[in-house]
């Protein structure tokens, strides 16, 4: 029989995408299809979603979600199967899905991913026409508070799942918005969604849900400890027997390099010397003199916790080492500041280019050497993965999905061609100096670095096993739904 689920999001690639998220959420449809899962997609209304949106049909409509109009409408975009929460008040604006052009984010969030998840809770009871999900299966803390809107509902409840893609943005809004949440006034408890003195969106979410996956085996072990578990270390704890660790997989069909076409020439493992036209490629995109030692690249938002701080201060002895830098990324002004500073003072040796550009990401996988990837803290990480699949051989911290997905190029990993990676603990100044240097030494044996290209590109980091574990995960609460109140 079919399982029929509902998965709520704020972004889906391709329709709109700011990180790692989008790529998850548009992913998760074919990777369940095998296990004769269903996955339907609630994503907001914005103007890319609704200028993508095929013959679009009304499911429900709602003179007043939250004090505001809106529709629920069923269609096809991007290759997914939709429902589009049709809300012009919240979702037609210019900038992007969560930030005004200027940056700064808009006032009514709260507002707009309450009424998302008060749409999810309302199709899981059967609100929407011909669409009679399951099961939920929120993601992160925009869609969060579905999971709280099905506990605290009048009617019966479908079995709900929250993935953490991300516990640092856990969606705080004070308490003045509690009364416009619509829900009963037993809800603002700590048992509930109250969060230090204010509503809590994912704490909300963590603490309704039948099951609580997260992204990578390691992580789910991190955000018990108050270093990562950014103030909800002790509900995850205390809902550990709810916690799964399932690693993300990526798309191995857009994600292939035998045929991007995002790539100058496209390879495989046997033709890894076709690479090189890619190199040349990303050496022109970002005015770099070309030449035969390591290209490092960097496909980043640039903050502190991707560790950018620290790396934006080695770029002089990355340079002097005899490496080269093409940074992609956006983030705090001053970081951006600082990595265009270094490719002054190193022309043609760094180029930086502020912003994401998808295509352009796939090709400084295709001809970088190495991706650097400093994080404090990674939840899983995308960037390795496919770094991996193109024979990016990554340069990461250990923290956790990296450390669930890189072997470190240690000797005895080197003597037995099992290394794919450059491990590094801690994030200091010295710690990444000193895997910089191990991969400029590795990549001056030639064989070595083959070796440890081929060896990442042969792993398995599909969506295969990974569909598997969440159509199980559903399975079991199906047939068994547990008790959110433990």
């Amino acid at each position: 029989m079919t399982t029929r689920v509902l998965s709520v999001a704020s972004e889906a690639y391709p329709l709109v995408k700011t990180g790692g998220l989008a790529d998850v959420v548009g992913a998760l449809p074919a990777a369940l299809a095998p296990h004769d899962v269903k996955l339907t997609t609630l994503i907001p209304g914005y103007p890319a979603v609704m200028a993508a949106l095929d013959e679009s049909r009304v499911l429900h409509r709602y003179k007043d979600l939250l004090g505001v109009e809106a529709r629920l409408l069923g269609g096809v975009a991007g290759g997914l199967e939709l429902v589009v929460l049709d809300a012009p008040t919240l979702f037609t604006r210019d900038g992007g899905p969560y930030a005004d052009p200027d940056g700064e984010d808009w006032l009514d969030n709260w507002l707009r991913f309450a009424a998302l998840g008060r749409a999810a809770a309302d199709i899981a009871q059967g609100a929407a026409t011909d669409l009679h999900p399951d099961l939920l299966h929120a993601h992160d803390w925009q869609a969060a508070m579905a999971a709280a809107y099905l506990r605290f509902g009048k009617a019966t409840a479908s079995p709900s799942v929250m993935t953490i893609h991300n516990i640092a943005f856990p969606g705080y809004f004070p308490a003045e918005i509690f009364p416009l949440l619509d829900l009963p006034p037993e809800a603002f408890t700590i048992e509930g969604v109250e969060y230090f003195g204010g509503v809590g969106f994912l704490k909300a979410g963590l603490r309704a849900a039948d099951a609580i996956p997260t992204v990578s085996p390691t992580y789910a072990e991190q955000i018990r400890e108050p270093e990562f578990g950014m103030g909800l270390e002790g509900l995850i704890t205390a809902r550990r027997d709810r916690l799964h660790g399932i690693l993300n997989g990526i798309d191995t069909v857009i994600w292939n390099p035998a045929s991007d076409k995002n790539l100058a020439t496209t390879y495989d493992a046997a033709t890894l010397r076709m690479r090189g036209y890619n190199k040349r490629a990303v050496e022109k995109v970002f005015s770099l003199t070309e030449g035969d030692g390591p290209l490092f690249c960097v496909i980043s938002r640039l903050t502190a916790q991707k560790g950018m701080d620290i790396l934006a201060g080695l770029v002089d002895a990355l340079v002097a080492m005899g490496g080269r830098l093409a940074l992609l990324g956006s983030g705090d002004a001053e970081l951006e500041v600082a990595f265009r500073a270094a490719a002054v003072r190193h022309p043609g040796q760094v180029g930086v280019r502020i912003g994401y550009d998808e295509a352009l990401s796939h090709l400084m996988q295709g001809g970088a050497d190495a991706i650097v990837i400093p994080s404090r803290f990674e939840p899983c990480g995308l960037t390795q993965l496919y770094g991996l699949r193109y024979g990016c051989v990554p340069v990461a911290a250990r923290t956790g999905g990296l450390a669930d997905t890189i072997v470190d190029a240690n000797e005895a990993a080197l003597a037995g061609r099992a290394a794919t990676g450059f491990l590094f603990d801690g994030v200091t100044a010295d710690d990444l100096t000193g895997a910089l240097r191990r991969a400029i030494t590795v990549f001056g044996h030639r064989e070595a670095w083959r070796s440890l290209q081929k060896q990442g590109m042969k792993a398995d980091f599909s969506w295969r096993r990974s569909g598997q574990r969440y159509a199980e995960l559903y399975q079991r609460l199906l047939k068994a739904p547990a008790s959110v109140q433990s």
